[in-house]
């Protein structure tokens, strides 16, 4: 048996970044991102387009702007997806991502809230776009946990413990 496996030494500490990238949890979201990738541009291209030109004017500029963040969003996730992909393909090295990544210019983009119009957006957008901010979370809490970045669960307290004091206390003397 060998002692490497992707790239490192057996005996060195395994990191989340390559692991997960390796992993089966990858392969389906890199395919749950492209998917949506590809529906949301056949959606545009097609059926919004038409749903888009019977809007009243307002409500077509704010089908207009949640397209265009829309667009904008997917292709952060899915640069970000291809990037990792590339690692796992050992076509880039982590580091060599990383650099990469810096171009990306993964951010969190939150729904629109303010212009009117957005409740009556075509249901077939306000779901790409949910759609898309699920995949956006996601990508940001694994990218946080790639680069060490995330925030510790603050941690619980331990029920059998406080049992366990309780009753101490109970029949100390």
């Amino acid at each position: 048996m060998s002692d490497v496996q992707w790239g490192r030494r057996l005996d060195e500490p395994v990191s989340f970044a390559e692991s997960f990238v390796h992993s089966d949890a990858f392969k389906v979201l890199f395919r749950e991102g492209m998917d949506l990738v590809e529906s949301t541009a056949a959606y545009l291209d097609g059926e919004g387009r038409e749903q888009a030109k019977a809007l009243p004017r307002m409500i077509a500029l704010s089908y207009a702007s949640e397209s265009m963040r829309l667009t904008t969003r997917l292709m952060q996730l899915a640069s970000w997806l291809l990037l990792q992909r590339a690692v796992a393909e050992d076509e880039l090295s982590v580091e060599e991502a990383r650099a990469q990544k810096d171009k990306v210019r993964l951010s969190h983009q939150a729904p629109v809230n303010g212009p009117d119009g957005v409740d009556e957006l075509p249901q077939q957008l306000k779901d790409l776009v949910s759609q898309s901010l699920r995949l956006q979370e996601r990508i940001l809490h694994l990218d946080s946990l790639m680069e060490g970045r995330a925030e510790p669960r603050p941690a619980m307290p331990n029920p059998v413990a406080m049992q366990h004091l309780l009753l101490h206390n109970a029949f100390s003397i």
